[in-house]
């Protein structure tokens, strides 16, 4: 029998007693008038004085505080399904404004009428969620910079000023502390399956919110304070996101493809059969357009799967267990990244990566790790999304790789469905990609947007030639045409290091062909998994020179625009007109430059593992090199700026800065024939 099909629940038996069992022990009726005042105020005296302390150092009592507040819980539970949705908006709807998400508290009182547990799981997921953001801003009332674990948020002084001691340890009894009910990382971690979760919880923290409100409002209103919420994550450049891309989605993930995904839901590996019912919820949610939920729901199974396979290929099946609290103290990202990391914690090879291979493991490390990337993981669970608003090209990506992955852990005897011409697409577009947010995969994505801005140069409106040369000293320049045959030296030198699968021309400063090259070399591909801090640290540098570069030609092509205005407008005094006529001498040489020195940076970016590799000990002097090119162009971005506008000076110091980069790339190119 697979080990999918073998295993009944995640939990830990004691997790599993804390959750399923502890908070049922005792079979007393609580009356709900005694929380409730007759105009629907928590009665929090009342609420707090089932929190239980230990005798030895007053400690929260965890055990007995979650069996004293069981029966409460069931209280408010059948309170709730007591109530029409308009008595329920009429006597708590006000009390839920302070989350700036009441549409969502009011979606969880919906789910609260229904049977479909997966759906409970759901709106506890959802409540978490939004609850710890506008915890979180609570807190920058009296604190700055926010925790980032819900756990230290929790036990934050800045929280229990606002809402006082007792109150905050009531939240950590059901959410935050790893000896508590936990169930916010039970089951944003994957380990609750849908069954697992009483729907009483979710009804006493619905409760517990709008108690909350009632608190903040007084405190509010006795401080003058006024509760500002922080703006939502927002993509700008969903495009960046377009690994399996639109035209195929249009027909992969139609109702056919997810009605196949559903069939390798019931039959992958990659699934334990507690868990199908959250799947067949998530496909059923994306189909309804419902795609926050969608991705929701779908994540902790993501984590589920990996998890499954982890243990099964590095052979520590009990780390599919709750059974360590240490998981749970950390949050879920630090749980990914272990299993996504090189090696375990005895130093052995972790051996996920080897069956995963890379193109899954770097779609991973983007959309759940990189800091540039998406980090959908985190941002939904600690409410930094909009849910409302949620974009369906995020969701399209996150449910297609999941489809892979049914398809790629499934039996043969499924080759009827993977053969199926949307899923084929889908795999195809998996296994071929790349990592798009990895420092080294940023570097490119500049270098290329700069290349782009460099380009427009030549779109730049100019002086006509019959007007420059009545300027007496102006009609030629010595000092550009040396730096263009400088620069068109140290470029032949470059080109001799170049990868086979790119081009060289015999003319190494004509910008159609260096474009090409540059083109080509981003093209080449780069494995970014693990790599060393070296390398990194090198490519932190690299970055940074292009983001120079960027700036130079962008501040060029403004002063060029509004200096040719002025110039054709006759509004120009002698002196600008001058400095004017220097700019676009300059010009003839920085355009090469510049796309020497992205020549240079891409040249690093491809061979920069092999030479930290193979010449550990000419490190400083790999970063003493870089660091020079970097101070030249941040000078470079300070002389072409509007307010200097310095060109003699920029003559000058490129001058200089091209012979250290002559004299010191001697060596340089030595390591990276050494390293090619």
């Amino acid at each position: 029998m697979a080990l999918s099909d073998s295993v009944t629940t995640c939990l830990s038996q004691p997790v599993h007693y804390a959750i399923c069992k502890l908070g049922f022990e005792k079979k007393d009726t609580y009356d709900i008038n005694n929380i409730l005042s007759g105009n629907g105020e928590v009665r929090w005296p009342a609420v707090t004085e089932h929190v239980c302390y230990l005798e030895s150092d007053q400690s929260v009592d965890y055990i007995k505080s979650i069996q004293s507040l069981g029966p409460v819980c069931e209280s408010v539970n059948v309170h709730f399904k007591s109530l029409t949705k308009e008595q329920f908006i009429i006597q708590y709807a006000s009390w839920l404004h302070w989350t700036n998400c009441t549409e969502i508290f009011l979606e969880v009182f919906d789910v609260l009428q229904y049977t479909q547990t997966t759906e409970v799981a759901l709106g506890l997921m959802k409540l978490t969620s939004c609850l710890e953001r506008a915890l979180g801003d609570v807190y920058l009332l009296k604190g700055k910079d926010c925790p980032f674990l819900l756990r230290d948020l929790l036990a934050s002084e800045q929280l229990a000023v606002v809402f006082g001691q007792a109150v905050m340890n009531v939240l950590r009894i059901f959410i935050g502390s790893p000896y508590g009910l936990n169930l916010r990382n039970v089951l944003w971690h994957g380990f609750a399956s849908p069954q697992e979760i009483p729907v009483k919880y979710c009804a006493m923290l619905l409760f517990l919110t709008a108690g909350l409100g009632q608190l903040l409002q007084t405190y509010l209103l006795q401080t003058k304070c006024i509760l500002l919420h922080r703006p939502y994550v927002i993509f700008v450049s969903l495009e960046e996101l377009d690994v399996f891309p639109g035209k195929y989605l249009n027909i992969n993930l139609n109702n056919e493809t997810l009605s196949i995904a559903e069939e390798l839901v019931k039959l992958s590996s990659f699934v334990l059969k507690t868990m199908v019912p959250f799947w067949i919820a998530a496909l059923t949610a994306f189909k309804q357009s419902r795609y926050a939920d969608s991705v929701i729901l779908l994540l902790p199974q993501l984590e589920v799967g990996l998890r499954l396979l982890f243990t099964t290929t590095n052979k520590c099946p009990n780390r599919l267990l709750t059974a360590e609290v240490k998981f749970l103290k950390f949050p879920f990202k630090l749980l990914f990244f272990q299993m996504l990391a090189e090696h375990l914690d005895n130093e052995e090879v972790n051996q996920l990566p080897v069956v995963l291979e890379e193109p899954a493991m770097e779609f991973l490390w983007d959309f759940l790790n990189h800091q540039e990337g998406p980090r959908v993981r985190d941002r939904l669970s600690h409410g930094e999304f909009n849910l409302e608003a949620f974009p369906r090209e995020l969701a399209n990506q996150i449910v297609a790789f999941a489809i892979t992955l049914l398809c790629r852990f499934s039996d043969e005897n499924m080759f009827s469905l993977k053969e199926h011409t949307d899923i084929k697409s889908l795999m195809n577009c998996a296994s071929c990609y790349q990592s798009r947010f990895h420092p080294i995969s940023r570097v490119k994505k500049h270098v290329l947007e700069c290349m782009k801005s460099i380009h427009l140069w030549s779109k730049l409106p100019i002086v006509p030639e019959e007007q420059v040369q009545t300027f007496k000293g102006l009609e030629e320049n010595a000092e550009a045409s040396t730096l263009i045959l400088m620069i068109s030296e140290i470029t032949s030198q470059l080109l001799q290091y170049m990868p086979q699968n790119c081009c060289s021309s015999d003319d190494p400063i004509n910008s159609v062909l260096t474009e090409r090259l540059l083109t080509e070399l981003c093209d080449t591909h780069i494995c970014t998994l693990y790599s060393p801090r070296p390398v990194l640290e090198i490519v932190v540098i690299l970055r940074k020179i292009s983001m120079q570069c960027h700036q130079v030609s962008e501040q060029v092509i403004a002063s060029a625009e509004v200096r040719y205005t002025q110039w054709v407008n006759k509004t120009l005094r002698s002196r600008q007109r001058h400095n004017y006529l220097r700019m676009l001498n300059s010009i003839k040489f920085l355009s090469p430059l510049l796309r020497l020195i992205l020549i240079l940076i891409t040249l690093e970016v491809v061979s920069v593992h092999a030479i930290c590799k193979k010449n550990p000990f000419d490190y400083q002097q790999y970063l003493k090199f870089l660091k020079l090119v970097l101070q030249y162009t941040e000078n470079l971005v300070t002389y072409t700026s509007s307010e200097k506008n310095k060109w003699d000076e920029t003559v000058e110091l490129t001058k200089k800065a091209l012979i250290k980069i002559r004299k010191i790339s001697d060596r340089k190119l030595m390591l990276m024939h050494l390293a090619t």
